[in-house]
């Protein structure tokens, strides 16, 4: 792949994002950034009783492949269960993406990390009861 040569995945979630917005009430919720790049951001979660992610949803404010890594992780971790959606990496989001360019991989960091933050948002609110 060029430096800067996107896959059709990229382009796909980027032009047609699936599970753009905000959950209302939801059940947790992780905002993220990088100042570097200027990207932002949040995931919000509804689970399930059986643990599973019921839904998921993103607002992203940044580049094309931001906005894609935000798209596509939805989809992977969707109907998993916490456990399985914790164990999505950086990787396996560029992956699933059919890679991104060298200088755009910062942005497959923020989509799980968002994802992480809002289940572990999640973890902490139950724990507290």
């Amino acid at each position: 792949m060029k430096p800067t040569q996107y896959s059709e995945k990229v382009k796909e979630h980027f032009k047609n994002p699936k599970n753009v917005g905000e959950i209302e009430n939801p059940d947790g919720e992780g905002t993220v950034g990088n100042p570097l790049c200027g990207d932002m951001m949040k995931m919000t979660i509804k689970v399930s009783k059986d643990g599973r992610l019921e839904d998921i949803k993103f607002k992203t404010y940044g580049c094309g492949s931001a906005i894609a890594t935000s798209s596509i992780i939805t989809e992977m971790a969707k109907g998993l269960t916490l456990e399985e959606a914790l164990k999505i990496t950086r990787k396996d989001v560029a992956d699933e993406l059919e890679g991104l360019p060298p200088i755009k991989m910062h942005c497959s960091n923020l989509a799980a990390d968002a994802l992480h933050a809002a289940i572990k948002d999640y973890l902490s609110r139950k724990e507290r009861g």
